[in-house]
């Protein structure tokens, strides 16, 4: 048996979106998990309801463990507080188990299916969605923060940004510069203007670099279906690689899958989603080209590769999501090196190039746009000690009754 000794919450006040969980065994075992938003909701989520469960439990029946954290009496089949805990509690759960067996997480999952995978940069900031609740919208007005500040290049420059990608290796990017105007009118109306606006930076990325590049546009779930189909139809002249989170309700399959019958650009969802349920109602609406999952919402590993299989079934490629943390990222290039249908890594080269270094001891290899697969035991990375003894921490822990 390895019996749950203690679960460990950590919290910063710096980046207050995220949570951090360890789970510690009586082998002497620390397993590292990692959930985003409403961080203080899923702290009180784990101490509360998790912990007084789950100590005593052996870590090893991860599936059963699984089913009973996604199956509360309300919060399921979404990424409720509920199930953010969950998943956090389970990749800690698949981190130990690749310590206990001495393995990296995509061995543990029943083996890679590549030895690296192509990785795309999500043109976010160095800061993207970390501070509170809301995003950092620009106009290219804004003065950039560093080198690396895409958010701000993409509506400035996008063109130079996409040269400046492809001369570190990358050969897709992710921009989002239609968010501006979904404000004005709750996301129902794009005008003419506005969508002409929105066009020109990838406008300029072909012609700076033709065709060397795909670029993803993602609509963060802002539009109505009428102004999401007028955006999607017009990107057909860009041959976008997908159209991310069109609408503003990802679980809605019929509204999706009327959206995609109307456009020849392919359609991406999503990350918002937890569950296969809603994964599985999605594909089999025909509702959606690429499947888009997120680790640490989803449900964790477990969920993950379910869904994996589900897409695989639909022979629909599978792309999960960073934009988050960088365990959420180890956990994601986990499963993207498993899952047969996996075609890419979302990563920020602004957060792997700063703060993501300032939590964890490793972080993945990129090689020529290449993520490579981790060869350490479990995720393969640690928080640093540092992050305990912040000034800004917030340590929580449920440990075993005495």
């Amino acid at each position: 048996m390895s019996k749950v000794t203690c679960l460990r919450t950590i919290r910063i006040g710096e980046r207050p979106n995220l949570i951090w969980v360890e789970i510690e065994t009586d082998e002497g075992l620390v397993g590292l998990g990692e959930s985003f938003r409403g961080a203080q909701a899923v702290e009180a989520v784990l101490h509360e309801q998790v912990a007084p469960w789950l100590i005593g439990q052996d870590s090893r029946r991860i599936e059963a463990i699984s089913r009973h954290l996604l199956n509360p009496y309300l919060g399921f089949h979404s990424a409720s507080a509920e199930v953010r805990a969950a998943s956090a509690v389970d990749i800690a759960l698949w981190d130990l188990a690749g310590q206990r067996h001495g393995i990296p997480v995509h061995e543990a999952l029943g083996g890679a299916s590549r030895s690296q995978i192509r990785a795309y940069n999500t043109c976010a900031g160095y800061a993207f969605n970390t501070n509170g609740n809301g995003r950092r919208d620009v106009t290219g007005a804004e003065e950039p923060r560093g080198p690396y500040d895409d958010q701000v290049a993409f509506m400035r420059d996008a063109g130079a940004l996409a040269e400046s990608l492809l001369s570190e290796g990358f050969t897709a990017m992710k921009i989002w510069p239609f968010d501006v105007y979904a404000p004005a009118s709750g996301g129902q109306v794009i005008t003419l203007p506005e969508l002409k606006a929105g066009l020109e930076p990838f406008r300029k990325i072909r012609d700076a670099v033709g065709d060397k590049i795909e670029v993803m546009c993602e609509l963060h779930s802002l539009f109505g279906p009428h102004s999401a189909a007028r955006i999607c139809r017009a990107l057909e002249d860009y041959d976008v690689f997908w159209a991310e989170d069109p609408i503003a309700k990802m679980d809605d399959a019929a509204a999706l899958a009327d959206l995609r019958r109307q456009t020849r650009t392919p359609i991406c969802g999503s990350e918002t989603l937890a569950g296969v349920v809603p994964f599985r109602d999605l594909l089999a609406a025909g509702a959606v080209d690429v499947v888009m999952v997120d680790m640490a919402w989803c449900g964790g590993l477990t969920e993950g590769r379910k869904i994996a299989a589900i897409a695989e079934a639909y022979a629909k490629p599978l792309a999960p999501h960073d934009c988050t943390g960088p365990v959420t990222l180890m956990a994601g290039l986990h499963l993207a090196l498993h899952a047969p249908t996996a075609i890419f890594q979302e990563v920020v080269r602004a957060t792997l190039a700063t703060w993501y270094r300032d939590l964890v001891t490793e972080l993945p290899l990129l090689v020529k746009g290449m993520a490579q697969a981790p060869s350490g035991p479990g995720l393969g990375t640690r928080l640093l000690p540092t992050v305990k003894t912040r000034d800004d921490a917030v340590l929580r822990e449920s440990p075993a009754a005495a």
